[in-house]
């Protein structure tokens, strides 16, 4: 096998023995590497065990435990890598996820390597399974066996929906290895085709599928029937938006602006796209009409579990958590999240927090009763109170209007587990905590969304599920408040102008899911990442100059030992009628006070290689138009025997 290792798509990493979330069932990882296949395919429980693999694939640095789930999806117009200045240009992920990416950037090649991987893994158990006696038979066994396909088909459909995403254009590989190589060096598949394979794939995994907590110890854990028609639909609208083109293609519309000559961005004609938004209404409403998923009524409290490390069974909000083991993996609350600025004797070990930010212009886009705004933006750290290894007090951040952390991973609001391993830790420890690849909140945008296209704001359409458009986003927005401000929530949906809906959903996609590594994508389809960013980095200028921020942050702490700091008694659009400055326990500078190096140095770097450096000549300097596409790195290209070239000027 030492051959085979050469091959660009067959990753470098075999996953076996790992242990994984203490509520997934994945525990069982003995490898029956040394069966034939069709030994393997002919038990469910060895087919149960090559399936536990392909899971485990998930869990690499290089998949989702890290990179895909905190840095690809960086960056977008309110969530930022923290690489500014110099940073920014680095041959790293902090240039990298500036769009300053280059051949040479290393884990490119990891990054391709993992997921096709893992695509293996997924070949190898649909082909075994499909040719598995079992599945032609009838009772429990075949119902397991199409369940293990339905598993298959389904990762298999994320990994590609996550290589085309990063990459456009990729080989289309779905058979198993062959020994002598005649299948090894594959050329690139137009995306499109592929997405329409994927759209097949899904409908077929679909009905093998159990819902969440269908079937015994079957939890959101692993891939459901819900999970599925999600990704149906995040795949068919991503088929329908705008994408950049290695070149153009005949019937497509090219954008008006923003479309590199060379490089054109383009959609499929308006009868197409259409096709496409009734497929997607069809699956989402499936997930509605269910009851299977719903919103917990409470944002916070929703996080509050993902900290926890607890599934949400009652409303099954999330539709699918990749679980990760405490201890072992994870980097969510480790690598973005609240900061421990200092080791504690309160939380332990200090933590990074440090690769995923978000803004400004941000945290003040949000209404002041918005739940989600203190949630999102972590405009604070957590510090030794007298240095290193005392007791913690939260302090406000000062002037990083780039740099504020997410707060929706909260060492505060972890686990007994995690704050016994963190308190004896003296190096980084896996936290856990499990990243979310879809939430009912976003099946219920993606619906907003489809049902404007479709009817409008408060039209029905075929296959709906019984709600509007504006229905659906209401049920987002008013969730974020607290019941005595629920009606005034309800109030500004309900006056959103036929004209100014999608806007408003393109604004909602913003407070509900920051930081998740969701927007970015959204944003490319709908070819708003450009102006997008843009629009954020004029609104700091224009927020800045106009007495929006604050110079100086008043705010008060909830107890006398002056711990924890109550958000609520912050100052953010001044001190309140009646109150003054020696009313407030603490104060720091803030967004407000003009700072050279923020303008002038961090403000311009910040996603240079896509829109330049120069804050009022967008666009100037770049050298190909719209170019969020990743280049195939060095590695990869040379073990390709010349099938694999970089389009795009790379």
């Amino acid at each position: 096998m030492i051959i085979m290792k050469k091959i660009f798509f067959v990753s470098a990493l075999a996953v076996s023995l790992i242990v994984l979330s203490s509520c997934s069932d994945f525990l069982d990882q003995l490898s029956p590497s040394e069966l034939n296949n069709s030994s393997v395919y002919n038990s469910t429980y060895y087919t149960g065990i090559r399936v536990n693999k392909i899971y485990g694939g998930l869990e690499q640095d290089r998949t989702y435990a890290q990179d895909l789930a905190i840095l690809y999806g960086l960056n977008s117009d309110c969530e930022l890598v923290d690489g500014l200045g110099d940073n920014a240009t680095a041959n790293s992920e902090r240039g990298a996820m500036n769009y300053n990416v280059t051949t040479g950037y290393t884990k490119l090649n990891d990054v391709w390597t993992a997921l096709y991987g893992v695509i293996e893994d997924c070949n190898d158990v649909i082909e075994g399974v499909e040719g598995s006696p079992l599945i032609k038979e009838s009772g429990s066994d075949k119902t397991e066996m199409e369940r293990y396909l339905g598993e298959a088909l389904t990762i298999r459909a994320l990994l590609y929906l996550d290589l085309i995403r990063i990459w456009g254009d990729v080989p289309m590989k779905f058979e198993t290895s062959q020994p002598d190589l005649s299948n090894a060096y594959m050329e690139k598949t137009d995306r499109d085709v592929i997405m329409d394979s994927l759209l097949n794939d899904l409908d077929k995994a679909i009905e093998y599928l159990p819902w969440a907590d269908g079937v015994t110890g079957y939890t959101t854990e692993r891939v459901t029937k819900g999970y599925a028609y999600g990704l149906y639909a995040q795949i068919a609208l991503t088929r329908a938006g705008y994408a950049i083109r290695e070149s153009a293609k005949s019937g497509y519309e090219t954008a008006s602006e923003y479309s590199d000559p060379t490089y054109p961005t383009q959609r499929p004609d308006a009868a197409t796209r259409k096709t496409l938004y009734e497929k997607a209404l069809t699956h989402l409403s499936a997930i509605i009409e269910s009851g299977v998923h719903s919103l917990n009524p409470s944002f916070e409290n929703e996080w509050y579990l993902v900290n926890q490390l607890s599934l949400d069974q009652t409303y099954h909000e999330n539709l699918y958590e990749i679980p990760m083991g405490l201890g072992v993996t994870g980097e969510l609350g480790y690598t973005v999240g609240v900061r421990l600025n200092t080791t504690t004797s309160d939380y332990g070990y200090t933590n990074s927090s440090g690769k995923l930010k978000v803004t400004a212009p941000l945290l003040y886009s949000y209404d002041e009763n918005d739940t989600r705004r203190d949630i999102t933006c972590a405009n604070f750290q957590i510090v030794g109170r007298d240095g290193a290894g005392t007791k913690s007090q939260e302090q406000l951040l000062g002037n990083a209007p780039f740099g504020i952390y997410v707060g929706k991973w909260d060492v505060r609001k972890m686990s007994d587990a995690w704050l016994t391993q963190n308190l004896a830790a003296t190096a980084k420890q896996g936290t856990g905590v499990n990243p979310i690849l879809m939430r009912y909140s976003q099946v219920l945008l993606y619906y907003a969304e489809c049902m404007n296209e479709l009817a409008g704001p408060d039209g029905s359409y075929t296959g709906d599920a019984g709600l509007t458009a504006r229905q659906a986003l209401a049920l987002v927005h008013v969730r974020a408040f607290d019941e005595e401000y629920k009606a005034q929530a309800q109030a500004y949906v309900d006056a959103i102008s036929n004209d100014d809906f999608f806007n408003a959903i393109v604004d909602e996609n913003a407070w509900e899911l920051a930081g998740e590594g969701a927007r970015k994508w959204d944003l490319i389809r709908w070819h708003l990442l450009i102006p997008k960013i843009i629009e954020f980095k004029q609104n700091y200028l224009t927020e800045l100059y106009d007495g929006t921020y604050q110079e100086t942050l008043y705010y008060n702490y909830t107890d006398d030992t002056q711990t924890t700091i109550d958000t609520k008694s912050i100052t953010y659009y001044g001190i309140p009628n009646g109150m003054k400055s020696s009313d407030y326990d603490a104060s720091n500078s803030s967004f407000g006070k003009e700072n050279d190096t923020q303008l002038n140095t961090n403000l311009p770097s910040i996603s240079s290689g896509l829109i330049g450096t120069d804050v009022d000549n967008p666009l100037s300097g770049v050298d190909v138009i719209n170019r969020y596409i990743f280049p195939i790195g060095e590695t990869t290209m040379s073990a390709s025997n010349g099938t694999l070239k970089n389009s795009y000027g790379y």
